[in-house]
């Protein structure tokens, strides 16, 4: 259920504040000086594939650059030469205009809304990428950049990647597309050819903890010992950890655990009382994906390269992602999912 105010918006994990709103961004330093150097020497790309692991702050740095660029139209300008970082004054005009979420120069492109199903759209169409693109055929109005960022590329359909590609392939001047990519190869690779590709790296701990807290109450006020487990839990997502923060998600998220630890082999009594569990919680079913896709891509990691040897988990990987997100978005039943998706993990994890 959402709890923020506003329009829903499928880049927001409700009910933490969206990356706009984001004043503080930990652990990529080194990334956000690649961004300052580029535009403060005036060779800054007009398109920047923003990679790395989901909840590592790919979005709010995307944010942060263009609240940046918003605030500094020039970057010849003393500010911009003596800046150390991309932080902007909270009450900048800027500042204000982006954290109310009508920024006059940046364009969103993400999964709408619909109306009639009360859910996101599983992909973004053709028609949001249009619709983006109307920033870019008319003049600045601070004179600076106009800013497009995408969140996420994997969201992308071929018909909205192409039309993503045209806008890219000849931009305009003074033209900035920020596009987070939680899995850069998966993106469209004329669109990735296109792009200068800036991985984020890894939080620490400390980091994502500290995230969390940063993001005000409740998370401020609760246990360092429970962000401190569910940023470990969560591979140091932080958006990830927010899933694990509420009710017995830890322990659904290490029952979880067991399950896959025994594979191939799947008691389906304990996978049943699991399902009884969720319910029809959505926090309680991403937390479940979460583990499921977490476990994925450790044996991936560990398979020593051979990609026939990894094709069956790699299948299943990318079934359980699409298969998951349209559980959500089309309402289906989560229990159906998850039998499904334990049988297919029994069958790849057997040939193995």
């Amino acid at each position: 259920m959402r709890v923020s105010d506003g329009p829903p918006e499928s880049d927001r994990v409700d009910p933490a504040p969206h990356p706009r709103q984001t004043a503080v961004l930990f652990g990529q330093a080194r990334a956000e000086a690649e961004l300052l150097d580029s535009y403060r020497a005036g060779r800054l790309h007009h398109a920047w594939l923003l990679g790395g692991r989901q909840g590592t702050g790919k979005a709010t740095l995307a944010w942060r650059f263009a609240r940046f660029l918003l605030a500094h139209p020039d970057p010849g300008a003393p500010a911009v030469r003596d800046a150390r970082d991309l932080s902007v004054p909270p009450d900048h005009p800027a500042a204000l205009s982006i954290a109310s979420g009508a920024p006059g120069d940046v364009a969103v492109l993400r999964r709408a809304f619909n109306d009639k199903s009360g859910k996101f759209y599983t992909e973004i169409r053709v028609d949001e990428v249009r619709r983006a693109s109307g920033l870019f055929q008319q003049a600045s109005r601070a004179g600076g950049y106009r800013i497009c960022i995408l969140d996420s590329a994997e969201d992308l359909n071929r018909n909205s990647a192409n039309a993503l590609l045209k806008l890219v392939e000849e931009p305009p001047g003074r033209s900035l597309f920020l596009v987070v990519a939680h899995h850069p190869a998966q993106v469209l690779p004329t669109l990735r050819s296109r792009c200068r590709l800036l991985l984020l790296d890894p939080l620490s701990n400390a980091d994502a903890v500290a995230a969390l807290v940063a993001l005000g109450p409740p998370w401020s006020a609760a246990e360092p010992a429970a962000l401190a487990e569910a940023a470990e839990r969560a591979g140091q997502s932080v958006s990830g950890a927010l899933h694990y923060l509420g009710g017995e998600r830890l322990t659904l998220d290490r029952d979880a655990a067991r399950l896959l630890a025994r594979l191939p082999e799947v008691n389906w009594g304990d996978l049943h009382r699991l399902a009884d569990r969720i319910g029809t919680d959505e926090d309680d079913f991403a937390v479940l994906t979460g583990a499921i896709l977490d476990w994925l891509h450790g044996r991936l990691g560990q398979g020593g390269g051979d990609p026939r040897r990894l094709a069956p988990l790699a299948e299943v990987w990318e079934k359980v992602r699409r298969s998951a997100r349209d559980t959500l978005a089309l309402n289906l039943d989560k229990k159906t999912f998850l039998f499904s998706t334990f049988a297919d993990l029994s069958q790849a994890t057997r040939a193995l």
